[in-house]
């Protein structure tokens, strides 16, 4: 599913963050030290090689809200956008600071010159947001941003499950951005 913001294309897919050659950047669902970990974290870690570990070492920590950029080392894109995401329930305002992953995400790739960018279902994991509610906040969010991106043309949400994608073309699908 697609739609068009302010000139950005807005798509939801069913797949791997690690399988996506297309893309200029992907987005790890990262922790505070930016090192591998389960999930998404464990998944692009593995895929980019031990220097992905190395290039994070001096940026930790980071801080839910946060973003940091490095080159993608053996992943097939250019370079990989780290978040990351509150733990529900726990880090407050969680929807502003899932917010500010998606939102801080596009700066640094709009930053880099960077045309496209994937991202996973940040927070949905083992920090417990309801995979509705994140799917909301998400796409508002890159819905938002959208008008002040003059390079980023594609964003792709690329989530694991028939669940999670569902819960993001649904927000997409239905949601009016003001």
């Amino acid at each position: 599913m697609k739609r068009a913001f302010g000139g950005v294309e807005i798509e939801v897919v069913r797949g791997n963050i690690v399988e996506q050659p297309g893309v200029d950047a992907v987005v790890n669902a990262a922790n505070a030290e930016l090192m591998p970990g389960g999930g998404v974290a464990g998944a692009i870690h593995k895929a980019a090689g031990p220097g992905l570990a190395e290039e994070c070492r001096p940026l930790a920590p980071i801080q839910p809200g946060e973003a940091v950029i490095t080159g993608a080392h053996d992943l097939p894109n250019e370079r990989v956008i780290h978040a990351l995401g509150p733990v529900y329930g726990s880090d407050e305002p969680s929807d502003e600071l899932l917010a500010n992953c998606y939102r801080n995400s596009l700066r640094l790739a709009e930053g880099a010159g960077l045309e496209s960018v994937a991202f996973p279902a940040i927070s949905t994991g083992v920090f417990g947001y309801p995979i509705m509610e994140a799917a909301e906040v998400s796409i508002r969010a890159v819905a938002g941003e959208a008008g002040r991106l003059a390079g980023v043309r594609l964003v792709r949400f690329v989530l694991f499950s028939d669940g999670e994608r569902g819960a993001f073309e649904e927000a997409l699908e239905n949601r009016t951005f003001e």
